[in-house]
């Protein structure tokens, strides 16, 4: 069983910038503050070049450690990864998470469109995955993506 969640926002930048900014390890971490009890991510760690099947390793504020493993990577238009090693309470919850980005020109920049889906541990916790994920990964997703745009359009009101 799945649950999908979905943010998007035009940015005011070229798709390249906003794609190399949604892939960098060292900026992407600081402007992912999580909401909730979804963790700021801490740290990220490119493992290997991006590429299909190239992993990265986060290190999240409440101290859990996750993987990534990319699926999809097609610059500057789509990358997707999994995530994996989710820890409790949130791993009774959901097993792993699939993130797709796509980005794509428009007059006023690039919008991002980018697409969780997780698979639900059993179907009995189902509402509850519902409600945790759409009240506060949701939002998440949001802050990043309006942190992404900051970031891109005035570096020093990024934070």
């Amino acid at each position: 069983m799945l649950l999908h969640l979905h943010a998007e926002r035009v940015i005011a930048a070229a798709p390249a910038a906003v794609f190399a900014l949604a892939l960098d390890p060292r900026r992407f971490a600081p402007l992912f503050r999580g909401c909730g009890p979804v963790p700021a991510i801490r740290r990220i760690e490119a493992l290997d070049a991006p590429a299909v099947g190239a992993r990265r390793a986060l290190e999240n504020s409440d101290g859990s450690r996750l993987q990534e493993r990319i699926t999809a990577y097609d610059p500057p238009r789509r990358h997707a990864y999994t995530l994996s090693g989710l820890r409790p309470p949130l791993a009774w919850l959901v097993r792993t998470g699939e993130a797709d980005w796509h980005f794509s020109a428009v007059p006023e920049g690039t919008r991002v469109q980018w697409q969780y889906t997780f698979q639900v541990a059993h179907a009995a916790v189902r509402p509850l995955a519902w409600l945790l994920l759409r009240g506060f990964m949701r939002p998440a997703m949001q802050r990043y993506l309006a942190a992404m745009a900051r970031a891109l359009t005035d570096p020093a009101g990024a934070t």
